[in-house]
């Protein structure tokens, strides 16, 4: 029969190798390159730790290690891929646009955990906030834009306001998440009427643009025509401008020179200009110049080696000889 004292000794024993296989078993950890840890003394968080490899602590129950992922996760808000089958929830991707018009919209977020204490004990479910916030992100920004530029060219901006303002909620909350980017993926409107009409309206929209741009090609090469004319009328007066000062000028100058002669020889610069008005009044005439000295009747006819043709007769008169 084994005596109480054998049997102390032995559940001593027992008691021993079981506190030092404890110890030994959990007073070390791995961290791997792609997880964070967080080490807890009795439930409370310490510390952090973000390095790979073997790391030491208190054995437990004494300290405890929570590993999560590095990864960068995605919440896909609004619709779910499920087996490559995509399932939509409109009840969360309706909203109105400021313009007091409804669309659907989702959009994926990539967030990160930055803070494992934080993401642990801040909130039971972090993820839940997250996505509360980004709807409530997303719908507080398509309240404020126009449906045009929803649906059309604003969804980069969008995209930007929604990023500034989720990253601002996620600070608040303080649940250890960290915001690196959001992708708007549809805005549509919600059913095929309302497709069509807003089809056929952005079609006139267009059909308009395309009008007014076709009128302002018009208008400018038009403009350019009148500009070209003008510049061409004002190009010819300016060239007539300078002909007529030039003509006035030798005009001028030749009166001068006449004048010259006139004073030097008066009668005989006096019935030169009879003589050549005589031919520019008379071209087809002959001119005779005579001397009667009483007895006998000279003259001297002015005649050109070519004389200049004589105008046509009249065919009218041509035709009565009869």
């Amino acid at each position: 029969m084994m005596s109480l004292k054998r049997i102390y000794t032995t559940v001593f024993l027992v008691i021993l190798a079981a506190v030092i296989g404890s110890v030994a078993l959990t007073s070390w950890y791995t961290v791997d390159q792609s997880e964070q840890a967080v080490i807890m003394t009795f439930g409370k968080v310490e510390e952090g730790i973000s390095e790979p490899g073997l790391h030491f602590k208190m054995p437990w129950p004494i300290q405890t290690v929570e590993t999560m992922s590095k990864e960068t996760f995605s919440l896909q808000f609004g619709y779910e891929e499920k087996d490559g089958e995509i399932v939509e929830f409109t009840n969360d991707t309706k909203m109105i646009t400021g313009d007091e018009n409804i669309v659907l919209a989702d959009m994926v977020v990539m967030w990160k955990i930055s803070d494992p204490g934080k993401y642990l004990f801040n909130s039971d479910d972090p993820q839940a906030v997250l996505y509360n916030a980004t709807s409530a992100s997303l719908r507080s920004i398509i309240g404020s834009t126009q449906i045009d530029e929803a649906l059309t060219s604003g969804k980069a901006q969008i995209e930007v306001e929604v990023f500034d303002l989720l990253t601002s909620l996620m600070e608040t909350y303080d649940i250890g998440i960290s915001i690196t980017s959001v992708n708007l993926q549809d805005v549509e409107l919600p059913n095929e009427e309302v497709r069509k009409a807003f089809t056929d309206v952005t079609d006139a929209r267009e059909m308009e643009n395309t009008k007014n741009n076709e009128a302002k090609r018009y208008q400018n090469q038009r403009m350019n025509e009148a500009e070209g004319e003008k510049d061409a009328i004002i190009s010819k007066a300016e060239g007539e401008k300078a002909e007529r000062i030039e003509r006035a000028r030798g005009d001028v100058a030749k009166f001068n020179s006449l004048y010259n002669e006139y004073v030097n020889a008066p009668e005989l610069t006096r019935k030169r200009l009879i003589l050549e008005t005589m031919e520019e009044v008379l071209p087809y005439a002959e001119i005779y110049i005579m001397n009667d000295d009483g007895n006998t009747m000279k003259y001297f006819p002015l005649r050109t080696e070519n004389p200049a043709p004589k105008p046509p007769a009249n065919p009218e008169g041509s035709g009565n000889n009869e």
